[in-house]
């Protein structure tokens, strides 16, 4: 399904909200933690086990965008959203089927398998476009779209939340709000597929005097996967990732656990509150951080990502129960971290190894984030069971693990300083400009 070429006076502001119309649906995914609860007492499942349907997303997100991104680059933007649409929309359908059967193992082959994909191909339709549409702003394009992603739950937060009120919060109720769910995704994301558009030529600003998409170094994505370059860069994600969707995917009954045997103990109604709240810092700092890379240069702002991101959890660790103030403001700088990370390593990749096939090699480097969908979870979900076990209650469940996320910041941190410009030999000649059709381009052979 090939998208069609902007015509003549096209405004490249188009696109952007076409992305959004993705990013904010499948950037459910960070509102997870809602369903939590209701489903560990209507099926009978521990906290790590009611977080498999996220993790196995997360893990099928890396790997269908790694798998996809040659696709991706070769069909276009409009052929990707589409299968991100039929995926996305359908593991909502197949997980409502799961709950009103009470089957648990279909709402993770649903939620967990087939939107998995959706959410990996969705995740990266539309950023190689963005980036040739704004060579001149990488990080602000690439931001706009990714932080429909960490918005999403800003959305789907309370809205699921309401839906379990009213529907109920037993397994057919559950079901009702993943069927409302699956439907509503698949309208919102059909008008990014209708408006979508793909640049004409090597000039991607659509206006006279604009800078090229293809200037500087151009590696592809078979030879960017063999540079030092790119396994420092999935270091610094999956160390970025895991420190921040730890906390994400656990944060409603987080913040509950953390004051459980305080005199103001947390509500559910709150909790939802706190996972919206998180969603706002995700989404502005993806915006907001990734545009100030564009400032500062993509190394600085990792080390404020990753430097200030351990202060956070180490001030968590220590004062956290003793002040929700403090607790939510710290988790909320580490969330906009962990926003802002995803929306600068676009950029970042860009500035390494061009625009050539930069939505190829940026799936590949999203398999980072599949490790750290398993890690994060399950580093904070199985510490908190055993230490539950042991008779341990409130802030006690966590502070193990939030020793274990300040190690591994420190270990991207270190990961970002090596960081080095890709050796010439790499580089290909830039294509073009009256051959340039950058989402039919096949994938150089190693």
């Amino acid at each position: 399904m090939s998208p069609p070429v902007a015509p003549a006076g096209w405004s490249r502001w188009l696109v952007p909200p076409a992305a959004l119309s993705v990013h904010l649906s499948i950037g459910q995914a960070y509102a997870w933690s809602v369903f939590k609860p209701p489903l560990e007492s209507s099926l009978g499942l521990s906290g790590t086990q009611s977080a498999l349907p996220f993790q196995l997303a997360i893990v099928m997100l890396g790997l269908s965008a790694a798998f996809g991104g040659t696709l991706v680059e070769r069909n276009g933007p409009r052929w990707a959203m589409t299968v991100a649409l039929v995926c996305f929309s359908s593991g909502f359908l197949i997980s409502a089927l799961g709950a009103a059967t009470e089957q648990y193992w279909l709402i993770v082959l649903g939620y967990g398998f087939v939107g998995g994909i959706g959410l990996g191909i969705g995740y990266i339709s539309p950023v190689s476009t963005l980036i040739k549409w704004f060579p001149d702003r990488p990080g602000m394009a690439t931001g706009i779209a990714i932080m429909g992603f960490g918005g999403g739950a800003l959305i789907a937060s309370p809205w699921s939340t309401q839906m379990l009120q009213s529907f109920g919060t037993d397994s057919s109720g559950i079901a009702l709000a993943f069927l409302v769910h699956g439907l509503s995704y698949a309208v919102f994301m059909a008008l990014g597929v209708l408006l979508v558009r793909v640049p004409r030529g090597e000039n991607r600003e659509g206006t006279a005097g604009a800078p090229s998409a293809f200037q500087g170094p151009q590696v592809s994505a078979n030879t960017a996967v063999r540079t030092p370059q790119f396994w420092c860069l999935w270091v610094v994600l999956c160390m970025n990732v895991t420190a921040g969707i730890g906390i994400l995917e656990k944060a409603a009954p987080m913040i509950q656990d953390f004051f459980k045997n305080t005199s103001t103990p947390v509500s559910v109604s709150a909790s939802a509150g706190f996972v919206a709240l998180l969603s706002a810092a995700n989404m502005a700092g993806r915006i907001g951080w990734s545009s100030t890379s564009d400032l500062l240069g993509r190394k600085n702002i990792y080390r404020v990502y990753l430097g200030f991101g351990a202060v956070m959890y180490a001030l968590i660790a220590l004062f956290g129960d003793s002040s929700k103030p403090l607790f939510v403001l710290c988790a909320m700088v580490i969330l906009s971290f962990y926003g802002g990370g995803f929306a600068t390593v676009p950029a970042y990749l860009k500035d390494l190894f061009g625009t050539y096939q930069v939505g190829a090699i940026h799936g590949r480097l999203l398999t980072a984030w599949s490790t750290a969908g398993v890690l994060g979870p399950l580093i904070v979900n199985w510490i908190a069971d055993h230490q539950k076990a042991a008779g341990k209650s409130g802030a006690s469940l966590y502070e193990l693990s939030f020793i274990i996320m300040i190690g591994l910041l420190v270990v991207g941190f270190v990961a970002n300083e090596l960081v080095r410009p890709v050796n010439a030999r790499h580089h290909i000649p830039a294509p073009r400009e009256e051959t340039v059709d950058v989402e039919r381009q096949q994938p150089e052979s190693a």
